[in-house]
């Protein structure tokens, strides 16, 4: 290896993971996601706080994630359906003490929850598809017994 290419790979260091990255929960791939909601969850859980909050606008994140404000606003309110985040309406106060809305404030919930949650509808699809199943056999059952009237077909 040559000298300059040598002083070049030790004079480069690695990033430091702590302040670059966004470690996301494993499980996260495992509860149904799209890639636009992964993208926006991502996102979110790169600037939330100590108390697990951060205030982006619809706007802010669309830029982020190369989305459009609707489509943000459509996936914010299926990763709140799902138990990933909480969203609450803050409100600005300027010094002449008149209120405007602000932007929402997105709490990033505990992602247990959102595991529970999936599982929890999961086995509802199962036990509908069940209770289907059970229905179609008893139809089926019912019209190999069914038997007509005479004079009545």
């Amino acid at each position: 290896m040559s000298k300059h290419r040598k002083a070049f790979f030790t004079s480069w260091s690695m990033p430091d993971p702590a302040k670059n990255y966004v470690p996301l929960p494993k499980g996260i791939y495992r509860i149904g996601l799209s890639g636009e909601e992964i993208a926006i969850y991502g996102y979110l859980f790169s600037l939330e706080n100590e108390n697990y909050q951060c205030w982006p606008s619809y706007e802010t994140i669309g830029k982020a994630v190369h989305m459009s404000k609707r489509t943000v606003m459509k996936y914010v309110a299926l990763l709140e359906e799902k138990h990933l985040i909480r969203t609450e309406r803050t409100e600005v106060i300027r010094k002449d003490g008149m209120k405007y809305n602000g932007t929402l404030r997105y709490t990033i919930a505990p992602f247990r929850e959102a595991e529970d949650y999936y599982h929890q509808k999961q086995l509802e699809r199962l036990e509908l598809e069940a209770e289907k199943h059970r229905a179609q056999k008893e139809l089926g059952r019912r019209d190999a017994e069914f038997i007509p009237a005479e004079g009545t077909a």
